[in-house]
């Protein structure tokens, strides 16, 4: 009851005043109740930005509470206001997809780092204070609906917050204590050294233990905690409860199936036991409440790779069919495993499981190792690497779209991404090379799939690992006119009017094992035709060496040249100022040469659009 209580507030919040009188907020259009739609006909055509709204803008300072300007692990400000107070500059960018960080109520902090981003869930069916009420979201999404522009939110099925501690001492309190003192001196033993936290205790494959001077004591309580001042407090419903946890303690071994699936997240979040069916229910039922709400359009799911697989089946088979009876279709569904493994990365994309996830393996494998790496070819690999990773979509990912889900197989609907919030942004490990991200840029948006920028990519932002990548955005000014910001705006621009670049299938025509001085050294090459695309052709040529320019041929004697299947007709560059023309001879062999670290996209001429 206390659960549908909750629910119910919300709705009815945002109906008072529906009579104006004296000493009542009157909640315009944009804050109420909408009516949910379908707003996206192909994910394909969509381009993605991720956003911490902490970090992007503050438009109100009324929710300015525990901030700590400059404190990149403590609140920082940004709201849902904000962000609707500059959706023209994200339109500017190109962008049609805001995807935004969890709305829910969160633990505020813990060992002085706040819950900013939204990892920290303590309560499914409230917004987080510190962005907005449910009235500010709401005014969020319409706005961006106005503007073509879609909403994701960004979901947490595996865990909630640091809402309760493991007594294991039986004394009723959450400690962190030491014992031992290590070696003793002249007495030929040791005392061993130990520390040991209540509240995130290392894994134990019995359970948490409970112990006293005179030994164990079985499994420890679990103990929900009460300090409102920080929102640690029980969950509402099932998630307030003991048995909704597995209560194993914190993964030590990632590699380990049991640790990665039953074992607390490292920082004390709290594992959910969502094989239970009163569990699934309720994260089925909650998450979809909030499309309900606001309007949503799709989610990015947190942390999928530590959730059991036929949870994926049930939660994506029931919450499209939900919203399919409410008008709601093509609900994008994405899980982030943070993992570099293709064949367990496409395992959450089976019959019935996700539309995509996030393509972790090619994070690695080319805008790191090709891309990242251009400016040490001792550390660079060769573009081969992409056509063989290519070469597996069909091989580990599912090839037929899923049921009632967005139309599109996810072997061709991959989100795609260059850095995120949990990793080092790309100029960081690229030696601040900026000719490389913004060719690695053009590689994300010419190809296939969908694809996913991070905010502050534009702005040639360069933090380290976490909190350190995730800088405050509004000191820039908002600024339009960088050199990075505004060559992803043109790719945008391309891919609105090409719609090869956006729905062909991928043939690579060429591919490179070489990054040193040879004269094909860092090109890749491949062709966007077919499949969704119609008649559109479009060649993609990136010479990922920052050396020298590079050509679609070895030279060496029986060496390779590009084949097109595209003879006899003239390739324009659409994407260089000069329009440089090439003709493709009846053989549809074609040598071009790209400098470092540029790249071209040609389309037949009768195809180019003003």
């Amino acid at each position: 009851m206390k659960k549908l209580r909750s629910l119910v507030l919300l709705s009815l919040v945002t109906g008072a005043c529906a009579a104006p009188e004296i000493g009542c907020v009157t909640i315009p259009d944009t804050g109420r109740q909408p009516v949910i739609a379908t707003h996206v006909e192909d994910w394909r055509d969509e381009v993605i930005y991720q956003v911490l709204v902490d970090r992007f803008a503050n438009g109100d300072v009324n929710n300015d509470y525990k901030v700590r300007p400059g404190h990149l692990a403590r609140f920082q400000g940004g709201d849902w206001r904000g962000l609707t107070e500059h959706l023209d500059y994200i339109k500017e960018l190109g962008v049609t997809t805001l995807w935004i960080s969890p709305v829910v109520k969160n633990v505020e902090t813990d060992a002085d780092v706040d819950s900013y981003h939204g990892y920290w869930a303590q309560d499914l069916t409230q917004t987080n204070p510190h962005f907005g009420d449910l009235a500010e979201l709401r005014k969020l999404t319409a706005a961006a609906h106005q503007m073509n522009i879609k909403v994701v939110l960004d979901i947490v099925t595996n865990h909630m917050g640091q809402v309760f501690y493991y007594d294991m001492n039986l004394n009723g309190n959450p400690d962190i204590y030491i014992g031992g003192s290590g070696p003793l001196q002249g007495a030929g033993s040791e005392s061993p050294l130990t520390r040991v936290t209540e509240y995130d205790p290392d894994w134990d494959p019995r359970g948490v233990q409970a112990f006293t001077s005179l030994g164990n004591a079985g499994r420890a309580p679990i103990i929900f905690i009460q300090d409102p001042s920080i929102n640690r407090v029980p969950p509402e419903g099932i998630l307030g409860t003991g048995r909704a946890y597995h209560g194993f303690g914190r993964i030590l071994n990632y590699d380990d199936e049991k640790q990665r699936l039953l074992g607390d997240f490292p920082g004390g979040l709290k594992d959910v036991a969502t094989e239970l069916p009163e569990v699934r229910d309720a994260m089925i039922d909650l998450y979809t409440r909030w499309v309900e709400l606001a309007d949503l359009d799709g989610f990015r799911i947190d942390t999928v790779k530590h959730v059991e697989h036929d949870f994926w089946t049930e939660f994506g088979t029931k919450v499209r069919e939900r919203l399919a009876r409410q008008g709601k279709h093509t609900f994008l569904m994405f899980g982030e495993a943070f993992d570099g493994n293709d064949e367990l990365l496409g395992s959450y994309t089976q019959e019935g499981m996700l539309d995509s996830v996030f393509y972790f393996s090619q994070h690695f494998q080319v805008f790191r190792d090709v891309f990242q790496y251009a400016y040490d070819d001792k550390q660079q690999k060769g573009t081969d690497q992409i056509a063989k990773l290519w070469a597996n979509r069909k091989v580990n990912y599912r090839n037929e779209p899923q049921p009632n889900g967005i139309g599109v197989a996810p072997s061709k609907a991959l989100v795609n991404f260059i850095d995120n919030h949990d990793v080092a942004r790309f100029l960081f490990f690229a030696n601040n090379d900026k000719d490389a991200l913004r060719n690695a840029l053009t590689f994300l948006m010419t190809e296939e799939g969908i694809p996913c920028l991070y905010y502050g990519t534009e702005q040639d932002f360069a933090g380290g690992n976490d909190p350190a990548n995730r800088e405050v955005l509004w000191d820039t000014g908002f600024a339009t006119s960088g050199e990075t910001f505004r060559h992803f705006a043109k790719l945008s621009r391309l891919r609105t009017k090409y719609a090869a670049i956006r729905r062909g299938d991928t043939n690579v025509v060429y591919a490179t094992p070489h990054v040193g001085d040879e004269p094909d050294a860092g090109i890749i090459a491949f062709e966007r035709a077919g499949g969704d695309a119609g008649g559109d052709y479009a060649l993609v040529i990136i010479n990922a060496n920052a050396r020298h320019k590079s050509a679609t041929a070895d030279d060496a004697p029986q060496g390779t040249v590009m084949k097109l299947t595209k003879p006899g007709v003239t390739l324009v560059d659409v994407l260089n100022p000069d329009g440089a023309s090439f003709p493709v001879p009846a053989s549809g062999e074609l040598r071009v040469e790209v400098p470092a670290q540029r790249a071209m996209i040609l389309v037949p001429q009768d195809q180019v659009k003003p």
